[in-house]
């Protein structure tokens, strides 16, 4: 039995997992999926990154979880790395599914090809809360392209305004290439939430893991809605010993 700490991205919360929650259950194991700080309907969106960090790292040691496989989806990635060199005693493994792996001293922005910085910045300018919502147009072609228009609409109702300073903030992560703990990247290969080439989240981001194990499945970034049993059964595969 292994036990799962699901860490959403950007736009999502902890609900994002609950169709794969239920088949990592069936497959023996344990799975949380908290909701990182500022995201999510209806809360407080002036967090920084670091906020973000503290959220997941309380869930953790307030329940005592020990021996955990930490899984960071996108914009989580960044927070896992962070969650890992605060407590590295409780991790067993990370699993970067496609996902940011910021170098030290950079933010999650730099890892941004410019029409997204662009984009981004412009929104939040806009917003009145500094947050930035994704646009449908990109939601639908670049995210979640593998869907039919019913179910990408749907699952579009669930985003909500991600803050937007855990971009900008710069990460230290001077620890994070020393830890003596296990990686995997998972990657869906047909992604294009980052664009594939120069700009893409493999190799460009799993390179940054150093030793580490590959997964790999066919699907678009939000296979989490798509693909939700096949996600999780690699999932296991990406986090076994």
């Amino acid at each position: 039995m292994v036990t799962f700490v699901l860490v959403h991205g950007s736009w999502h919360d902890g609900s994002v997992w609950n169709a794969v929650v239920p088949r990592l259950e069936e497959l023996g194991h344990v799975a949380h999926s908290p909701t990182v700080a500022g995201h999510g309907k209806g809360v407080d969106k002036a967090v920084r990154h670091e906020d973000c960090v503290r959220s997941i790292q309380r869930f953790v040691v307030d329940r005592d979880l020990a021996d955990v496989v930490l899984v960071g989806h996108s914009f989580g990635g960044s927070v896992i790395a962070r969650v890992a060199e605060e407590i590295p005693e409780r991790v067993r493994r990370l699993v970067f599914w496609n996902a940011f792996v910021p170098r030290p001293g950079t933010s999650v922005e730099d890892d941004l090809p410019p029409h997204y910085r662009e984009l981004f910045a412009d929104l939040a300018r806009g917003s009145g809360d500094n947050t930035v919502m994704l646009p449908f147009p990109i939601w639908r072609e670049a995210f979640v392209q593998d869907a039919d228009l019913d179910r990408a609409t749907a699952a579009y109702r669930q985003l909500s305004p991600t803050p937007y300073q855990p971009f900008l903030d710069r990460l230290d992560l001077s620890r994070f290439s020393r830890l003596e703990i296990a990686k995997s990247f998972l990657n869906c290969t047909d992604d294009t939430a980052l664009p594939p080439g120069e700009w893409g989240w493999h190799p460009r981001m799993s390179r940054r893991l150093g030793l580490h194990r590959l997964v790999q499945l066919p699907g678009s970034h939000e296979v989490v809605f798509t693909r939700p049993r096949l996600l999780a059964e690699k999932i296991v595969h990406a986090g076994r010993d």
